[in-house]
């Protein structure tokens, strides 16, 4: 799952930033307006997590780009405890939650988990696909014929073509969700075609009833067998 955090805060920002990456998220960081207008606009995220008092202009920005580009992440705004004009406004222009600064790290973390449930898995934090099951919580994947060894990127990839069953998700898009930022240093798509290769083993190990179908020269999709 990959998370924008919007966030001029520097000690506030890197204590957001490490924990949830210690939570395996990729997470990815903007410190004012303008760097989280540039980030949204190129790359989807699953959840922002969004401070409206920015240096360089107010967060509500950010959400009337996301609502004129019909783009769907998940909004938390970040607010200080007495700004109630603030977060009703947000809730009202299309984010869907808010915790108040301070906060516990351990409470940002729920937040996120929560809205990620309702957006990727209808509340569930199980995905089930044919015979396979998907535990996002406990980066779990396995069938009635035992459980998958997955690296990160592997999980990523799976959950990924999962929540997109029977839809063609491109290259770009996959590395993109799955590698961040890091991808515009990439020459290639070679270590996704390594990651798929062996992805797909793993699957066939388990008697998985799906297949990762490639497109050429466009990307992948998950269906059923």
């Amino acid at each position: 799952m990959k998370i924008l955090i919007i966030e001029d805060e520097k000690d506030m920002l890197q204590n957001m930033q490490e924990t949830l990456v210690k939570e395996n998220y990729l997470v990815e960081t903007a410190s004012d307006l303008n760097a989280a207008i540039s980030k949204v606009g190129v790359y989807d995220y699953d959840c922002i997590l969004l401070d409206i008092n920015l240096p360089d202009g107010s967060g509500m920005e950010i959400l009337n780009f996301l609502k004129e580009n019909e783009k769907t992440e998940g909004v938390i705004i970040v607010s200080a405890r007495n700004s109630v004009d603030d977060r009703i406004t947000g809730l009202n222009t299309g984010a869907d939650d808010y915790i108040a600064k301070p906060f516990h790290m351990a409470e940002l973390n729920a937040r996120v988990k929560a809205l990620l449930r309702r957006k990727k898995f209808d509340g569930s934090e199980l995905l089930k696909i044919g015979n396979i099951s998907i535990d996002t919580e406990k980066h779990i994947a396995q069938t009635g014929y035992g459980e998958m060894e997955l690296n990160r990127k592997e999980f990523d990839i799976l959950t990924y073509l999962a929540t997109n069953q029977n839809r063609l998700v491109s290259k770009s898009a996959l590395a993109e969700h799955v590698w961040g930022d890091h991808i515009d240093q990439a020459d290639s798509f070679e270590f996704i075609y390594s990651q798929i290769k062996n992805l797909r083993k793993k699957l066939k190990d388990v008697r998985a009833e799906v297949e990762i179908k490639a497109v050429y020269g466009i990307g992948y999709k998950l269906t059923l067998t």
